[in-house]
């Protein structure tokens, strides 16, 4: 007997156990390399100055986040090059966006940078120990 499963259900697992199936499923070597590339894109994203700063922004604004406006205004930066910046930076799921009424308020993803930060870390400082553990907590206090 088939029993039809809601889609606000297939949604959740599909959601939930697609990501635990490739990373599972997948060699190894793949996996190495869908992670980089991921990581890669997301350092890429974060790699110009003008991107950095509307992060560091954001940082420093959360979990608020602000609105456009407030943004180009801090940063002086032009409408159209902040677009183009905010897209890429939301694109490489480093921001989130929500519309409220007319305005768009950007916010950190503090997740995704955990989980960047979470990659440097396993690779500098237990996989590789190339750099030493407790020098990076030194820097966070």
């Amino acid at each position: 007997m088939f029993v039809e499963i809601p889609n606000c259900v297939k949604d959740r697992l599909t959601n939930f156990l697609l990501p635990v199936f490739w990373k599972y499923k997948m060699p190894t070597r793949e996996t190495e390399i869908v992670e980089s590339a991921r990581f890669a894109d997301m350092f890429a994203a974060i790699g110009t100055d003008a991107r950095l700063r509307i992060l560091r922004l954001l940082l420093s604004a959360h979990p608020d986040g602000l609105i456009v406006g407030d943004i180009q205004s801090e940063l002086a930066i032009p409408a159209s090059t902040l677009s183009h910046h905010l897209e890429k930076l939301k694109n490489e799921d480093l921001v989130s966006v929500e519309r409220q009424g007319t305005f768009l308020w950007y916010r950190a993803n503090t997740s995704t940078l955990q989980e960047l930060l979470g990659f440097l870390y396993s690779e500098c400082c237990t996989r590789n120990k190339a750099v030493k553990p407790e020098s990076i907590f030194k820097l966070c206090k």
